[in-house]
C-alpha cells in the first residue's frame, strides 16, 4: 500500500482541524482532528528523517497552529489556515518527504 506523504497529512490536519471546529462549532473536536493528524505526521517524520527532524517539524506544526490565530486577524481565517498549512507542507517535504 502506498504511503501518504507526511506533508499532506500535516497540511490536512491543520485545514481539517479548523474545518471540523468551524462546521461543528465544537473547538475540542477540531483539536482532536488536529492532534490525530499531527501524531500521524510526527510518526512519519520520525521514520523518514529521524528524531531531531521530527521534533523540529512537530514544533513547527504547533507553532503554525498557534500562529494562524493572530494571522487570521489580519488576512482572514481561511487564508491564514491555508498559509500556515502550506508552510508546514513545504517544510515537511523539504526535510522529510523528499528523502524517502
Amino acid at each position: 500500500m502506498a504511503r501518504i506523504p507526511a506533508a499532506a497529512v500535516a497540511a490536512t490536519g491543520l485545514v481539517g482541524g479548523y474545518g471540523v471546529a468551524r462546521w461543528t462549532k465544537k473547538r475540542p473536536l477540531g483539536g482532536v482532528a488536529l492532534a490525530a493528524a499531527g501524531t500521524v505526521a510526527a510518526r512519519e517524520w520520525q521514520r523518514k528523517a529521524g528524531g531531531k527532524t521530527a521534533a523540529a517539524l512537530s514544533g513547527l506544526y504547533l507553532a503554525a497552529f498557534a500562529g494562524s490565530h493572530p494571522l487570521a486577524k489580519k488576512v482572514g481565517a481561511w487564508p491564514s489556515v491555508f498559509a500556515v498549512a502550506g508552510g508546514v507542507a513545504v517544510a515537511s517535504w523539504a526535510l522529510a518527504d523528499r528523502r524517502a
